[in-house]
């Protein structure tokens, strides 16, 4: 019986002209667009330079913040008042103003001060903006005093430089661990949607009641709907993953065997989730407001964008409730650290669970008499 069912869901599968569109374009799309949109980056960030002092260091100063590949000079105001007027317009970001007696400040008295103003409207721009001018500003001040004092100081004085090494990921490459949860949400996307949509939609055809008055079992029904989206979800799983490996240059570390069965266990839950809703929704767009509350709630409880860590108590409690939680750590350890399954021995329990829960929640759900 499972195999005419199965034959009967891969047979729409391909009669519906846009799924097999959906299955290999999605992935695509998903893969080349939002790693670049998805981004906390901040680069060409607009500067409006007020330098009062005319020096040569302040004109070095002004030199390596542009040449730095983070600003951008906007404008080179005379006045504060002027760069003000930059912000307000909302044609400048940042507001760098060397004072007059800049340089001997630096070097004879051996301190200065700039004033760094940025435009809080754009939280992230404001902060990452001040954070690398502020740097840069502490960088180009020792390295003046260091040039042009070493050679009055005693050549015997001891020095020390700190060097931070970045494990997994060197050169703190944000796509890094954007990729490997993109993934997570587009399988989320598609095992979620594709299983509830095609039952509902059979719902509001009528077809749905032709298979009640069959004698097939709960057990044989939820069976014949996941595998099929199971398969796409790993169709599109491969899709992404040769999309990420060319455009961006990325490949897990670890086994891609461990991934696969990673992802099949969560595709596994989230196609039982999928089912979960179907049985309750009586329309399509029911059924797709109820997925989309779920989906999106666990995407922001998930660490996607915010570790989880870094969250109120409240918040990290709910988020274990997740199984995108569990899922975008398990292929940012396997993409960045080359993670293996021992290493992931408690994901595996949750995602596990999480599985046997939504899927027997289907199963029971599932009334064949509406």
């Amino acid at each position: 019986m499972l195999k005419y069912l199965l034959e009967k869901e891969f047979r729409l599968i391909r009669r519906n002209p846009f799924m097999p569109r959906l299955i290999v374009m999605f992935p695509v799309m998903v893969m080349l667009i939002l790693p670049l949109a998805a981004t906390f980056d901040v680069k060409n960030l607009r500067l409006a330079l007020v330098d009062s002092d005319k020096s040569e260091v302040s004109r070095e100063l002004a030199e390596k913040a542009l040449s730095s590949g983070y600003f951008i000079l906007e404008r080179n105001a005379k006045s504060y008042g002027e760069a003000r007027s930059a912000v307000d317009a909302g044609d400048a970001d940042v507001i760098l103003e060397i004072p007059a007696g800049f340089e001997r400040g630096l070097i004879a008295e051996k301190k200065a001060a700039v004033m760094i103003s940025a435009n809080g409207v754009n939280q992230i721009r404001a902060g990452l903006g001040s954070s690398y001018l502020g740097g840069i500003v502490q960088d180009y001040a020792l390295t003046v005093r260091m040039k042009r004092l070493a050679p009055l100081q005693n050549p015997l004085t001891p020095s020390f430089e700190t060097v931070p090494r970045y494990l997994f990921n060197p050169q703190l490459r944000y796509t890094y661990a954007m990729v490997p949860a993109l993934l997570v949400m587009l399988l989320a996307m598609l095992c979620g949607f594709l299983p509830a949509l095609n039952i509902v939609g059979e719902k509001e055809k009528g077809t749905m009641e032709q298979m009640n008055v069959t004698p097939v079992t709960r057990f044989h029904f939820i069976l014949a709907k996941l595998i099929p989206h199971w398969a796409i979800g790993f169709v599109a799983l491969t899709s992404a993953m040769a999309v990420a490996r060319v455009a961006y240059g990325i490949a897990p570390e670890g086994s891609v065997l461990t991934l696969y069965g990673f992802a099949g266990i969560f595709m596994l839950a989230m196609s039982g989730f999928g089912l979960v809703i179907s049985n309750y929704a009586k329309t399509l767009q029911q059924a797709m407001f109820m997925i989309f509350f779920f989906v999106i709630t666990w995407i922001y409880l998930s660490g996607l964008y915010t570790p989880a860590a870094g969250m109120p108590p409240w918040a990290q409690a709910i988020s274990r409730f997740s199984p995108l939680r569990y899922m975008i750590a398990v292929l940012r350890a396997v993409y960045l650290k080359g993670s293996g399954f021992a290493d992931l021995a408690g994901e595996a329990a949750a995602l596990a669970g999480f599985a046997l829960g939504f899927n027997g929640w289907a199963m029971l759900s599932y009334r064949k008499t509406e």
